[in-house]
């Protein structure tokens, strides 16, 4: 940082004080970046609006739907900030989600301290951030040459679609996808009905054993990647 430059203001939204403490712990000691707030989902709009912040890191759980909105509604009313999505979530499938809903960078909560510095001072610059491996997936998929990509069954569903995917994975039922994704029930069982024909699953027992298998094998990930 040269003697005129001041420091770029970071916010830092996630529902979990231990995530938002250890983000102000890494970021502290950098020159060239400083906190300049820490709050949780509910409390964002309010400081996006009175923190002149220069990029936004943002903790988004796919299961939560506030996450997505606070997404939308940034690059809504503040398109030029800069916002880069920490996640648990397995980034094969939601980090371009994401980016395409107006993310600017997409990291893991897995990854090192050096690389989430990298990542958002990425998108300070003004350029997307995602893992090398993300990133060669979206161009060989781009390019066609990943069939695997383009065939993939979950690859048709939309993000709500995956929430409630991923919720019945868990075992929640109707009522409860509905209450954590802030719907009704009425249109929870619509997205089932959706889900089924883009998988082309007929009952709702195979939906059932196909949302446990795609759970399991999400969590088989994160462990083999931990």
């Amino acid at each position: 940082m040269t003697p005129c430059s001041r420091p770029r203001r970071l916010l830092i939204v996630a529902d979990h004080p231990i995530v938002r403490q250890g983000l102000l712990r890494l970021v502290q000691n950098e020159s060239d970046l400083t906190v300049c707030g820490e709050v949780g989902m509910g409390a964002a709009r309010a400081a996006i609006r009175e923190s002149n912040a220069g990029v936004l890191i943002c903790d988004i759980d796919e299961k939560n739907a506030d996450g997505i909105d606070l997404l939308r509604y940034v690059r809504a009313h503040h398109p030029a900030l800069p916002i880069l999505v920490l996640s648990a979530q397995d980034e094969t499938i939601y980090a371009e989600r994401l980016l395409a809903l107006g993310a600017n960078g997409y990291i893991t909560k897995n990854a090192s301290s050096e690389e989430l510095l990298a990542s958002l001072r990425r998108v300070l610059d003004g350029q997307i951030y995602v893992s090398d491996a993300i990133r060669s997936q979206m161009i060989h998929k781009f390019a066609g040459a990943t069939s695997r990509s383009l065939g993939d069954p979950v690859e048709r569903l939309s993000t709500r679609e995956l929430q409630v995917l991923s919720l019945l994975g868990e075992g929640r039922s109707t009522r409860e996808t509905a209450e954590s994704l802030h719907l009704s029930i009425k249109t929870v069982e619509s997205h089932r009905q959706r889900i089924k024909r883009k998988l082309n699953l007929k009952t709702s027992v195979q939906l059932l054993r196909y949302a446990v298998l795609s759970c399991e094998r999400q969590t088989d990930s994160r462990r083999r990647d931990g």
